[in-house]
């Protein structure tokens, strides 16, 4: 062997041995979790007690970063650029799959920048209007807004949010004229439900069911294809008219593309314990959702098919966000 191929294989070796041993040494200091949208909201809820158990299980604090803004897609770029070294871990959603189709650009590719680590939990997204509102069924509200084209407003955490594209879903297939107002987070965007300056939005149910138990907000219907076993009493809007009508707000792990595979692996088995215990499930259970776990391998199966939906939608639908 020459001595320049020779080395060239020992700064090879080296490369190779070190991100070993970076590995096996992760995590030696503090985790971020960017979640891309406000404090308060159903994200950070579901972000804030999987950290928390996870800084147990690893040893180290877990910190929660918000950074909101732009439906969500402002903190996948910061994290898209982020190093690769298992310190910067993103709580992504449903919105993350819905931004390819309905963004002219975008400055990372979701399904090509990240790897996947394993979904956190899946929830339903509840039609909810402001009590004030003569409406106790979906029949009842849309009544109302043909009475009343173009002055009801729905509200979401942002543009290109899973409230944003619920709603537009709603109003392409139901053909409501109803007016979209964004805000930076699902808290207040609540409040300002709650307050009665929107009359609608078709929200997480993590944000909306103690609302919804509190009296400060009515709920109408679910999204989902099938009803809720947290909400049996709700209809589906498949049901109430709107056939077809699924949709299923979910949040899951990912790391910028390049992070080691021993780190990745690792991250994927102390998240999915972190979902098998008990506090967990019980803080998910009160937001109607369910904990998730898939493997990574399922997680990437699973945005390809999400982003191929969401794209359809986006299309058929003609939302576009400049």
């Amino acid at each position: 062997m020459s001595i320049k191929k020779a080395r060239n294989f020992a700064i090879a070796c080296g490369l190779l041995w070190s991100g070993v041993a970076c590995a096996d040494e992760w995590p030696n200091r503090a985790v971020t979790v960017v979640v891309p949208f406000a404090a308060g909201g159903t994200t950070d809820m579901v972000a804030r007690p999987i950290a928390q158990v996870l800084s147990q299980r690893l040893g180290q604090p877990v910190v929660v970063d918000n950074r909101a803004g732009a439906g969500g897609t402002l903190a996948a770029a910061a994290v898209a650029k982020a190093p690769a070294d298992g310190y910067t871990i993103f709580l992504a959603t449903v919105a993350h799959t819905m931004a390819p189709g309905l963004y002219k650009s975008l400055p990372y590719n979701f399904e090509k920048d990240f790897e996947p680590i394993t979904i956190a939990a899946q929830v339903p997204n509840i039609l909810i209007v402001n009590p004030a509102l003569p409406a106790k069924s979906v029949d009842e509200l849309m009544a109302y807004i043909n009475a009343n084209p173009g002055k009801v407003n729905y509200g979401s955490a942002g543009p290109g949010s899973t409230e944003h594209m619920s709603g537009e879903l709603f109003r392409s297939m139901a053909g409501a004229n109803i007016v979209h107002v964004p805000y930076k987070g699902g808290a207040p965007m609540m409040t300002d439900l709650i307050s009665g300056q929107i009359q609608m939005a078709i929200e997480t149910s993590g944000s909306a069911t103690p609302q919804i138990q509190a009296g400060a907000v009515r709920a109408l219907a679910v999204s989902t294809a099938r009803r809720s076993p947290f909400f049996p009493d709700l209809p589906t809007l498949a049901e109430a008219g709107l056939k077809d009508y699924d949709v299923t707000t979910w949040y899951g792990f990912l790391v910028p593309k390049g992070t080691p595979k021993e780190i990745c692996d690792k991250l994927y088995a102390q998240i999915s314990e972190a979902l098998k215990s008990p506090e967990i499930r019980a803080r998910l259970k009160d937001m109607g959702a369910e904990p998730g776990g898939e493997t990574p391998v399922e997680f990437a199966k699973f945005i390809h098919a999400e982003t191929d939906k969401w794209s359809k939608v986006a299309k058929d639908a003609g939302a576009k966000i400049e």
